[in-house]
Parts: C-alpha cells; structure tokens; sequence
C-alpha cells in the first residue's frame, strides 16, 4: 500500500487516479498513525518551500518521515515541491528541509529573457544510472515540469536523470531508499505511469 501524504499541498487526487491506473493499492492520509504504518510514501508538493516545511512540522510529521526514511528505510518519492523538501535547504525561504538526501533548492536565473521562470511544460529527461525507478524504459523520456526552482545536488551520484532548461539540472534524485522527481508523473501519461509502476515495484 502506497500511503500519499496529505499535507495540503499537491496533486493528490491526480497521483491516486494515476497510480488506479496501473492498480496499485493507494491511500491519501494525513493522519498520522496511518503514515506510521505505511510500506511506501510519496510526497507530493505544489507551492513554496517554506510553506511545506512548515505544513509537515504543523502536522507533527517531520518525526515520522524521520523514521520511515532513516530507520524503516521505506521507498519514499518526493515529487516537485516533495523533492525540494528532501533537500537541506532552498533559495525560497528560510527552513531547514528534511535533509534526506545532500542537495540544496537553487533558484533559475537567465539572462536569456527567452526562457521564462517557471520552466513550464514538456521536457527530454535523461537517466543518468541503471537505477530500478528508470531501468528497462526508454533511453530519453518526457515529463512534464511546472517549477522555478531546481535541485542542485553535492554528489553527481544522487543524480538519477537530467533534463536541460537554460542550464543541466537534475531530474530526479536518490539515496538509498529515498528518491525525487522534478516533474510530475501524475501528469506525464504513458511515461509518468510507466515510472510510478516502477516505484510501486521497489
């Protein structure tokens, strides 16, 4: 069972309808003795930094995702403001993220007045690794983006796909358990479905 975290924040009935889909037993839960007992979890997020991290600390959530991450390590997918959280910390504002995975949120900035902020729309995302969430689909795949901020990682070995915007950012993001995307699958037909299955197989 897939427990979708209900924080107030994202997609949440898109990304439930999507993994229906692909029948893949889900749940939206913001109660918290659910979330204990979840097997895998993704974090959705639409909206600015602070106000996720504060919507998780106002729920008593940061604990918990503490330990299904860290201790449990069960498979957790942060999706596009969810994959920001994973990281230590943002441009946007002033909290800490969760710091799962050793990333910080940058801000796009061009002086090519061509490219608009956010990046909005369609883009080519390229893996980067034989990681289970990409391996046996197609070599370039496309997503849809909707985001003015990108995730700037320490190490290039947390850097599971890139996709070009004014500058290379990456995609998605991992360590051990705990993944990231960008993009939002629960708007990327065939090949957001295509990755969620793989998500749900972990």
């Amino acid at each position: 069972m897939i427990t979708i975290i209900d924080y107030g924040l994202g997609n949440l009935a898109s990304i439930a309808n999507m993994l229906k889909k692909i029948g893949t037993p889900a749940r939206i839960s913001s109660d918290r003795e659910q979330i204990k007992r979840a097997e895998k979890i993704i974090l959705p997020g639409v909206g600015a930094f602070d106000q996720g991290m504060q919507a998780l600390i106002n729920q008593g959530l940061l604990e918990i995702l503490h330990t299904k991450a860290l201790l449990e390590k069960i498979p957790i997918l942060g999706i596009c403001l969810g994959m920001q959280l994973l990281t230590k910390s943002s441009a946007e504002g002033q909290l800490k993220g969760l710091g799962f995975i050793a990333a910080h949120t940058q801000k796009f900035s061009f002086q090519d007045t061509k490219l608009k902020v956010p990046h909005m729309g369609w883009n080519t995302v390229i893996p980067q690794n034989n990681h289970l969430l990409f391996k046996g689909l197609e070599e370039e795949q496309r997503f849809y983006f909707a985001h003015s901020f990108y995730v700037a990682c320490e190490q290039q070995h947390n850097i599971l796909a890139k996709a070009h915007y004014g500058i290379e950012f990456a995609a998605a993001i991992a360590h051990e358990n705990i993944l990231g995307v960008q993009f939002h699958p629960e708007k990327s037909h065939k090949f957001g479905m295509n990755l969620l299955k793989k998500f749900a197989e972990l």
